[in-house]
């Protein structure tokens, strides 16, 4: 099962060595495509030295399509055909990526496992406190077994918040 390679030349003739180059180019993608055979539409043109290929693929239900300009043409071929595998392996990663997660999903939702809990809110009660410093507050931060202190600024009157940081710091929260 293969490409089928349709070529179309501007100002330029499509030679068995070009057409050949060309499908020895598409065979490495065989493996990419195994499940259909795509088609390819390959035309290649030349203008004021500029060797441009461009290459069109209908495979599936998508359309993978790829450019390049070369001063040399066997190189814009190799180049083009270097981009519609990029585009293929990029599409049949997200096909397996897709069937994969639909596999996921359906052996999630069997009886034998039971649904992932939803953390719950806990509301917590704040005594109203004299406005302090944010010195005060890593001292009453450390006395206290909570991992952070919503406070009122002394100095600014603003509401603030003191953290624990990883590093062993303090983080301080001003609006």
């Amino acid at each position: 099962m293969g490409i089928k390679i349709e070529f179309t030349g501007r100002h330029i003739e499509v030679t068995d060595a070009l057409k050949k180059h060309a499908a020895g180019q598409f065979d490495r993608l065989g493996p990419l495509f195994e499940s259909k055979s795509p088609k390819a539409n390959v035309t290649i043109e030349v203008e004021r030295g500029r060797h441009r290929s461009e290459i069109v693929v209908h495979w599936r239900n998508e359309t993978l399509s790829a450019t390049s300009i070369d001063a040399d043409m066997y190189q814009s071929l190799s180049k083009s055909v270097a981009k519609i595998e990029k585009q293929a392996r990029k599409l049949k990663d997200k096909v397996i990526d897709k069937s994969h997660r639909a596999r996921r999903a359906a052996a999630s939702t069997g009886d034998s496992v039971p649904p992932a809990r939803r953390p719950k809110i806990v509301v917590s009660k704040m005594k109203a406190q004299k406005p302090i410093t944010p010195q005060e507050a890593a001292m009453a931060l450390d006395d206290g077994k909570d991992g952070f202190l919503l406070f009122r600024d002394s100095e600014g009157g603003e509401i603030s918040l003191i953290y624990k940081r990883p590093d062993g710091n303090y983080g301080l929260v001003q609006p």
